[in-house]
């Protein structure tokens, strides 16, 4: 076991060089590597695969905002407690809202949340989706349809929430370690 992971984590060096050309990129962004990033490189193929997928999902033009889909995954996250997901997300959703407390509101109760009609009935359907996906029905999606989802946006709901089942799992089955950055980043300080 690593220190970050129950599985073996490589060296930065030790990964191919597209692998280490994007952590070094999110490195120099963020100013540290997320433990996601070495944890999934110990096995590259899944590594590229795993973030080609999660690019198209949240990266995407077009549809819903980049806002709404980390509120999605800070909400599906904080229901598995998934603390690497919620902790990282919700650090994103914090940059994104200029540090707004909304991915804190979500964490601890999505439905307490001040939110609009329009965003909590798309995190009750992605909700549902990911704690009971064999319910999902025809009026669930006519019921973000009359939300002025339309069905591209009703798409990218039902992507960004199975991905992330994905990504909750993996962390979970990794004892993923979250980066103490994680914690304060976006954060407002008030002096």
């Amino acid at each position: 076991m690593s220190s970050i992971s129950r599985f073996s984590v490589p060296l930065l060096n030790e990964l191919p060089e597209d692998i280490q050309s994007r952590i070094t990129q999110v490195n120099g962004r963020l100013g540290f590597i997320p433990n996601v990033l070495m944890a999934l490189a110990r096995r590259p193929d899944e590594f590229r695969a795993f973030f080609a997928y999660r690019d198209a999902i949240m990266d995407r033009s077009g549809g819903l905002t980049k806002v709404e889909r980390e509120m999605i995954v800070v909400t599906t996250s904080a229901l598995v407690n998934c603390t690497y997901c919620v902790l990282s997300h919700g650090a994103n959703l914090r940059l994104l809202t200029d540090g707004s407390s909304l991915s804190d509101q979500l964490t601890i109760n999505y439905r307490e949340a001040p939110l609009s009609e329009r965003h909590r009935g798309m995190l009750e359907y992605a909700v549902k989706l990911s704690l009971r996906p064999q319910e999902i029905t025809d009026e669930d999606h006519e019921t973000l349809a009359r939300l002025d989802f339309d069905s591209e946006e009703i798409w990218d709901i039902s992507s960004v929430v199975a991905f992330f089942a994905l990504s909750n799992r993996m962390v979970h089955a990794m004892a993923l370690e979250p980066n103490d950055e994680f914690f304060s980043l976006g954060r407002v300080r008030h002096d």
